[in-house]
């Protein structure tokens, strides 16, 4: 299949900025220019990053509050944890380990997403988010229960794989695997959905089979954040896996932008950085937190962003090349569409 111009010209560039953002990272690391403090900060962010742009898939393109993600990350984070504990004595590279350990974690999270979401999601609106924070609280609960999580105790013996080199690609490589998603034609059936439930079953679209595919795709990344994190902290305890949690990553969605990936990527770097800079003033740090989040919510409803996308390619084009616009690439580039089959005649 030939790939359009445009939109080959727009993956160099977006993956000649990813390359210079990962050089920048290994001189800042190598130097010594950013303390081992900073660069934990960077994987925390980098983990909440997957967390909220695969949330915004549920609940800002689909339409479906979701309060049960904090479930999903403690599935993923467990099951990573005990795959990688157990493969201790295989000799294996530490890497191998890791990544099929954070895989095992993602495969075992969307499948619970599955079996949690064909019964679900057939429900809608408050319905729907009582059942998926009653789902997260089971699995806490389940969790604690049992003893080859560590029952009531925490998970300890967990080693810390974390390369923030890694895991810096595993971000870049999920949220262009979510761009891709959302841009594709099981994403436009998504957003039909969203928009009118009724009328896209009605136009022939099986509605069950894209939100338990959404909902299961969610809780897959989910499920890869939560290997991340357990192979970060190296210690798990799942009473901070509960709802308070699930509430932050639909914080970090609603502060970003229902609707909009590069809006995700913004609240989730912002409320992973704020706590830390504001922990000097620890007395008031989470009064000045919560002050920041109504002024954006009365400020700005619809969040940073709302349901805008970043394109670094238009913005070379509008404010470094100085491109004045051009209708009849627009038109060359629905053609383009046209021909590869994503867009229907």
């Amino acid at each position: 299949m030939k790939i359009p111009k445009e939109k080959l010209r727009s993956t160099l560039i977006n993956l000649g900025a990813l390359i210079i953002a990962f050089i920048v990272l290994v001189i800042l690391v190598k130097g010594n220019l950013i303390s081992s403090y900073i660069q934990g900060i960077i994987v925390l962010a980098c983990i909440n990053i997957i967390l909220t742009t695969s949330l915004n898939i549920t609940t800002g393109f689909l339409g479906q509050i979701a309060l049960g993600h904090a479930g999903f990350l403690a599935i993923g984070a467990y099951t990573s944890a005990l795959i990688s504990m157990s493969l201790k004595s295989f000799a294996m590279p530490d890497m191998a380990r890791f990544f099929i350990a954070v895989l095992g974690g993602g495969i075992f999270s969307g499948f619970c997403g599955v079996l949690v979401g064909i019964p679900a999601l057939r429900l809608r609106g408050d319905y729907l988010a009582i059942i998926t924070l009653g789902f997260g609280e089971i699995i806490r609960v389940i969790i604690q229960n049992l003893k080859i999580t560590g029952g009531g105790k925490s998970l300890i013996g967990i080693d810390n794989l974390s390369n923030i080199y890694v895991i810096f690609w595993i971000t870049a490589l999920i949220v262009g695997v979510l761009f891709t998603f959302v841009r594709s034609r099981y994403g436009r059936a998504i957003l039909a959905i969203r928009e009118d439930d009724i009328a896209s079953e009605s136009s022939g679209l099986n509605n069950t089979f894209f939100k338990v595919l959404a909902f299961s795709i969610a809780a897959f990344f989910a499920g890869i954040a939560g290997g991340i994190f357990a192979h970060h902290l190296t210690v798990l305890n799942a009473s901070g896996l509960g709802f308070m949690k699930s509430t932050e990553y639909v914080v970090m969605v609603v502060l970003g932008g229902m609707g909009s990936l590069t809006g995700s990527v913004l609240s989730a770097i912002i409320l992973t950085i704020l706590p830390e800079a504001l922990r000097a003033f620890s007395k008031y740090r989470m009064l000045l937190y919560s002050i920041v989040l109504i002024l954006v919510m009365i400020f700005k409803p619809s969040g940073l962003l709302g349901t805008y996308e970043f394109s670094l390619t238009k913005f070379i084009d509008k404010y470094i090349l100085r491109k004045p616009k051009d209708a009849s690439s627009k038109v060359q580039y629905i053609q383009d569409e046209k021909k590869d089959g994503v867009i229907n005649e």
